[in-house]
């Protein structure tokens, strides 16, 4: 059987960056810049006021006190977005709006609240230094600045930031386009009634939404019955707009195995295309297949829930956040003390469900290993990881844990 290592190898090796292209604004949320991005403008483009008030010369209210205010004929009225220059003449004041643009010859702004907030004349309870409550242009940022650098991941402050300096697109590395489907004549859509022998179909939605999490886009889920035309036509409706396939189930060794019988179940893709079946030496989830299909990624995935879930972890997850050029494509490894006595199977790398207590530095597993249990998935907060050298694990032992919160 292939080692985990070598499994997590071969799929790295297949899930391959996009080029960087120009992405709006709006959709670059989460991506990772592919490029220097270089200020063209000033930020603040102009001087502009940072309060409602009035726009002065400073000398010209250097002695105003409460009892003894300077009273000035307003001249404008400066709402933001005025656009046509004004220029102030000394002895004067314009009435001015938080962000409007400072009239030449305007030195200081004093607050609306220092004033009696007259509109023909105002009375100025207070002085003001010169540069008071004026944002001069480039105080932020100077044109030519260099403002984000390769490798950042968008916020949105950044987003924000390329905003206001008139960016509409940024260099950024794309998601990558993920299709997953589930297979499986047994399988129904929740909310359907079930008939004998059928159940409720989960792994898609569960795929899916990991894949998300993960970072990347999911551009179609699909649920296929075991009709290897029925599979085939839905690979070929989305050839072309696909990075990365994700199936589950087919992959076993029964008699109705639909991603084997599609692609053949000595299959390989040494050629380029086609699909490798491998047994790989891990609990759960030994059954996995991985190749090229349609000019996508196929990783085929066993069924069982909780096979699937953890091979995703195992295998796709960190593979897709690398290709992303994501940070932290790995989950965090734990290193907490066993609270209880475990057996794992010889020769396979056991993932089991575990309940990590960070306060104190203990696990205990959480569940039954059988890979049909996912309850015990959906509430445990990691995987312990038991090399597949090891049969039994004594309580008090150190091991290692994958944190999934």
């Amino acid at each position: 059987m292939r080692s985990v290592a070598e499994h997590r190898s071969v799929v790295a090796g297949l899930i391959r960056p996009r080029p960087p292209v120009p992405v709006a604004l709006a959709e670059a949320l989460g991506l990772v810049l592919a490029g220097d991005v270089v200020a063209q403008w000033a930020l603040p483009v102009f001087d502009n006021s940072a309060m409602d008030g009035y726009a002065v010369r400073a000398e010209d209210v250097a002695d105003a006190s409460p009892e003894h205010p300077v009273v000035l004929p307003v001249a404008e009225d400066i709402p933001a977005g005025r656009t046509d220059g004004l220029t102030l003449a000394p002895g004067t004041a314009h009435r001015i709006m938080t962000g409007a643009p400072l009239p030449a010859g305007a030195t200081a702004v004093v607050p609306v609240e220092d004033t009696d907030g007259g509109v023909d004349t105002v009375a100025i309870r207070g002085s003001r230094p010169a540069g008071a409550h004026i944002r001069r242009a480039g105080e932020d940022v100077a044109p030519g600045t260099t403002v984000l650098r390769t490798g950042h991941v968008v916020t949105p402050a950044m987003l924000g930031l390329l905003s206001a300096l008139g960016l509409a697109a940024l260099p950024a590395i794309p998601r990558q386009r993920v299709l997953v489907v589930s297979t499986g004549s047994e399988l129904v859509e929740p909310g359907t009634p079930l008939k004998p022998g059928q159940i409720y179909e989960s792994n898609s939605i569960m795929l899916a939404a990991a894949v998300r999490e993960a970072g990347a886009e999911v551009i179609a889920v699909a649920t296929v019955e075991d009709d290897v035309a029925q599979f085939g036509s839905l690979l070929e409706r989305h050839a072309g707009d696909t990075d990365l396939i994700i199936t589950s189930g087919g992959v076993s060794a029964g008699a109705y195995e639909v991603v084997k019988d599609a692609f053949g179940r000595d299959g390989d893709f040494s050629s380029g295309d086609g699909v490798e079946f491998v047994k790989v030496a891990m609990q759960p989830g030994m059954p996995q297949g991985i190749g090229r299909v349609a000019g996508a990624t196929i990783i085929t995935l066993p069924g069982n829930p909780v096979s699937a879930l953890v091979s995703f972890e195992v295998f796709i997850r960190p593979a897709l956040r690398r290709a992303m050029g994501l940070p932290d494509p790995e989950r965090p490894l734990r290193t907490a003390v066993l609270a209880e006595s475990l057996t794992s199977p010889r020769g396979r790398r056991q993932f089991r469900r575990a309940f990590l207590d960070q306060a104190t530095g203990t696990v205990v597993s959480h569940g039954p290993p059988a890979s049909h249990h996912l309850r015990w998935l959906a509430s445990a907060n990691g995987l312990l990881d038991i090399p597949e050298d090891v049969v039994e694990v004594s309580a008090g032992t150190e091991v290692q844990v994958w944190d999934l919160t």
